[in-house]
């Protein structure tokens, strides 16, 4: 599970970016994948521009139409639901 973050950025871009500050201070930018629901709740998959194939799964939370809220995923159990969730939602748009 990833460092917790201390600040969430979001660029106007073709491509919704959004840059994550992590509490040892380090700022990753990210490509915003998509949100998908599991078990009633929200999740973000976001990309790193650094070009490692990598993707960050977080908990998400809609405030408004122009905000919103990025959580950590506590448990490893929920964070590997969410990850296989995924991973089934990429296999399904790869098959189409």
């Amino acid at each position: 599970m990833a460092e917790d973050i201390k600040n969430v950025n979001i660029e106007e871009e073709e491509e919704d970016i959004i840059t994550l500050e992590f509490d040892d201070d380090t700022a990753v930018d990210c490509y915003v994948m998509g949100t998908f629901e599991l078990n009633g709740k929200e999740y973000i998959a976001l990309e790193p521009e650094d070009g490692t194939g990598d993707v960050y799964i977080y908990g998400y939370k809609q405030i408004s139409d122009d905000e919103f809220e990025i959580l950590e995923i506590e448990s490893e159990e929920e964070f590997d639901a969410a990850a296989a969730e995924f991973d089934a939602i990429m296999a399904e748009e790869e098959d189409n």
